[in-house]
C-alpha cells in the first residue's frame, strides 16, 4: 500500500524564501494582513485532510469506480467518497480562496494552489468533483449577471452545489467552433438547450444536492465557428426564486466512459432535452467567457500532475531504500545484508532524481502563477496587474503542457524503480502513471497547448511577453554573474535565453513562409521554453539555498534544494539542445511522408 506525507517543508520554501509571497501580498489590499503563520496552519490542516481523509480513497475509489443508474440516470460514487466531501464542505476547504462577498475566507489563490496540490496527491479522482467547481465559480463571477451570481456563487463558494464545463460533443473534440448544442430563446428571457455532450468530468455525482453545469451552445442565429458560440448556466435541478432547489432539469448523464484511470472520477456523456439555462455574458461570445474556467482548469491540471508526481517520488524512494538485490558497482554498502539497497545503484538515483526535480521545479512554476494570480486579480497598480496577467498567460500553457509530461515521465520512472511489483496494483503505482495520462489529453491536448504558446503567446505579439519573462532571468543573471558559486546555475540559463530568442525568431521567420513549421516545431519548443522557465525557477532556489548555508544554516535541507538544482542543470536540462535540433529539422520530414503514411 503506498503513502503520503504532505510536503509542507518545500512548500513553505518556495513561499516564503524563495517568492516571499507574504511580502508580495502585503501590495495587495485584501491579502495585506495575511502572515506566514496563518498560511502555514492552514496548509499543515489542508495537508491533514489530504493524507487522512481522501488518500485513504484513492485505490478503493479506483477498484469501485462509478456506477451509473440507467433508469434514473443517477450516478453513485465510490464508498466514502460523497462522506469525505461532506467533511471538506464542513471544514470551509470549499470557500478558502473564494471572494468574502460570496461567503468565502478570502485567502490568496497562492494558498489554494498549495491545497490542491496536496488534494490531487492524495486522490486526482475524488479531487477532480471540487476542483472543477473552482472554474465554474470564476467565469460565472467574471462573466455572470447579478442575478447568475446571487443565485449560484454563494453555493459554489460553501461547496454545497459543484460545477462543471460541457464544452466538447462527440464530432468536434478540441474544435469547439464545430459545436451542434442548440439554445433557443423563451419569451421569459431564457433558453432551451438540446444537444448531447462527452467526457464531462464530474458530470453526475451523488455528492451534492445540485450540479451547476456551464455549457456551451449555439443560438438560431449564431454565426458558424467559433464566433458564433453562447455560454449558457444549465443546473441539474432548477433554482427558485428563493433560492431553492426545484424541478428536475432537462440535463441527465445518458452515460459513463470506461477508462484508463481516474475510474473514482465520473466522465459523463451528458444529454439536454430542452434544459432549461440562462445566458452567460454576451450572446455569441461565449468562447471568451469560458476561457476563464478553461484557463483555471489548465492550471489545475499541472496542479495535477504535480500531485502526482511527488507521491510517486515518495512511494519510489521509500521503496528504494528498502528493497535489496545485487551489490554496488563501488563495492558492497550494506555489509549486514545479503544485497544493497537499490537506491544505491546510480540509474535507480537518476530516475528518483528525474521526479524529485520536476516536482520541486512544477511547484516553484505553479506557486509562481498563483502569486501572479493574486496580483492580477488584486493589485492596486493597473501596470502590474496587467504584467501579472500576460505573464499568467504565458505560462499557462507550460504549466499545463511541461507539468503534465514531466509527471508521465516521472511516474514512470516511479513505477520502474519497483520493478516487477511497480506493475502490481498493490502497490498503487500504476494507478499514479494511469490516472497521469488522461491530464497530458484534457483541458486542450498538449499539442493544442505547444500550438497555443507559440503561436498566440510568443509568434502572436512578436515575443513581447516572452521579452518580459526574458527581463526576470535577466535581471537575476545580472545580479548572480559574478558570483563564482551561482555560475553552474546562471551560465545555463544566460546561454539558453539568447538561444532562445534566436530560436523563437528563425521559427518566426520561417512559420511566416510556412504554417507548418511552426506546428511541426511547437512541441519541442514549448519543451525548450519549459526548461528555460524551470531553469530560472532552479536558479532562485539555488541561490536561496547558497546564502542560508554561507549565513551557517545547517538544515540539511538546503544541500538536498543545491543537490537537486545541480541534478537538474547536469542531467534534464541539456535536452534543451537536442529539442532545439529536432525543431530546427522543420516540417518536411514531417509532412513528406505520404508513402510512408499510406
Amino acid at each position: 500500500m503506498p503513502a503520503y506525507t504532505p510536503p509542507l517543508r518545500d512548500m513553505q520554501f518556495v513561499m516564503h524564501e524563495v517568492l516571499n509571497v507574504t511580502e508580495e501580498l502585503k501590495a495587495i489590499p485584501r491579502h495585506a494582513e495575511v502572515d506566514v503563520d496563518t498560511i502555514n496552519a492552514v496548509l499543515e490542516e489542508g495537508g491533514k485532510f489530504a493524507s487522512e481523509v481522501t488518500f485513504p480513497l484513492n485505490i478503493s475509489g479506483d477498484e469501485e469506480g462509478c456506477v451509473l443508474d440507467k433508469t434514473t440516470h443517477e450516478v453513485k460514487t465510490p464508498k466514502g467518497f460523497k462522506e469525505a466531501y461532506a467533511q471538506y464542505v464542513e471544514g470551509g476547504w470549499a470557500a478558502l480562496s473564494c471572494d468574502p462577498a460570496f461567503g468565502g475566507q478570502g485567502l490568496p489563490f497562492v494558498v489554494n494552489q498549495q491545497f490542491y496540490e496536496m488534494l490531487n496527491s492524495a486522490n486526482q479522482a475524488w479531487t477532480m468533483y471540487p476542483g472543477l467547481s473552482h472554474g465554474a465559480y470564476e467565469a460565472l463571477a467574471a462573466h455572470g449577471t447579478d442575478e447568475q451570481k446571487k443565485t449560484y456563487l454563494p453555493k459554489l463558494t460553501s461547496g454545497e452545489w459543484t460545477g462543471t464545463m460541457c464544452l466538447t460533443e462527440p464530432h468536434c473534440g478540441t474544435d469547439l467552433g464545430m459545436l451542434r448544442t442548440k439554445a433557443e430563446p423563451q419569451a421569459d428571457g431564457t433558453y432551451k438547450l438540446t444537444g448531447n455532450k462527452i467526457f464531462i468530468s464530474a458530470g453526475e455525482h451523488d455528492m451534492t444536492e445540485n450540479i451547476i453545469h456551464l455549457v456551451l451552445a449555439r443560438l438560431p442565429d449564431a454565426p458558424k465557428g467559433s464566433k458564433g458560440i453562447s455560454l449558457f448556466v444549465v443546473p441539474k435541478f432548477n433554482v427558485k426564486a428563493d433560492g431553492s432547489i426545484g424541478s428536475r432539469n432537462g440535463i441527465y448523464c445518458g452515460g459513463l466512459e470506461h477508462k484508463m484511470g481516474i475510474h473514482g472520477n465520473a466522465t459523463a456523456q451528458m444529454v439536454l432535452e430542452g434544459a432549461v439555462g440562462t445566458l452567460v455574458g454576451e450572446p455569441n461570445k461565449g468562447l471568451a467567457a469560458m476561457f476563464v474556467m478553461m484557463n483555471a482548469a489548465r492550471l489545475g491540471v499541472g496542479n495535477q500532475s504535480l500531485g502526482l508526481t511527488e507521491v510517486a517520488f515518495q512511494n519510489a524512494l521509500a521503496y528504494a531504500k528498502d528493497r535489496i538485490q545485487m551489490r554496488s558497482l563501488s563495492g558492497v554498502k550494506a555489509k549486514d545484508k545479503e544485497a544493497d539497497p537499490i537506491i544505491v545503484h546510480p540509474d535507480v538515483r537518476k530516475m528518483l532524481m528525474t521526479a524529485k526535480a520536476y516536482a520541486e521545479g512544477g511547484r516553484a512554476l505553479a506557486s509562481l502563477c498563483a502569486l501572479l494570480l493574486d496580483k492580477e486579480h488584486g493589485h492596486p497598480d493597473e501596470k502590474v496587474r496587467k504584467d501579472s496577467g500576460e505573464l499568467v498567460a504565458l505560462l499557462t500553457p507550460i504549466v499545463k503542457a511541461f507539468i503534465t509530461d514531466n509527471g508521465h515521465i516521472s511516474t514512470n520512472a516511479c513505477m520502474q524503480v519497483f520493478g516487477g511489483h511497480g506493475f502490481i496494483k498493490e502497490w498503487g503505482m500504476e494507478q499514479f502513471v494511469r490516472d497521469n495520462r488522461i491530464n497530458m489529453i484534457y483541458e486542450g491536448t498538449n499539442t493544442i497547448q505547444s500550438l497555443d504558446l507559440l503561436g498566440r503567446k510568443v509568434l502572436g505579439n512578436n515575443g513581447a511577453t516572452l521579452k518580459k519573462f526574458g527581463k526576470l532571468v535577466g535581471k537575476l543573471v545580472e545580479e548572480e554573474g559574478v558570483n563564482e558559486k551561482m555560475s553552474e546555475f546562471i551560465t545555463p540559463i544566460a546561454i539558453l535565453g539568447d538561444q532562445l530568442t534566436k530560436f523563437t525568431t528563425e521559427i518566426g521567420f520561417k512559420g511566416f513562409q510556412n504554417p507548418d513549421e511552426v506546428g511541426a516545431a511547437a512541441v519541442d519548443y514549448l519543451r525548450v521554453a519549459g526548461h528555460f522557465v524551470f531553469g530560472y525557477l532552479f536558479a532562485l532556489m539555488a541561490r536561496t539555498a547558497l546564502r542560508q548555508i554561507a549565513a551557517g544554516n545547517a538544515d540539511p535541507f538546503y544541500q538536498a534544494k543545491l543537490q537537486t538544482a545541480r541534478f537538474y542543470f547536469a542531467k534534464l536540462f541539456p535536452e534543451t539542445a537536442t529539442l532545439m535540433r529536432t525543431a530546427r529539422a522543420g516540417s518536411a520530414p514531417l509532412m513528406n511522408t505520404d508513402a510512408a503514411l499510406a
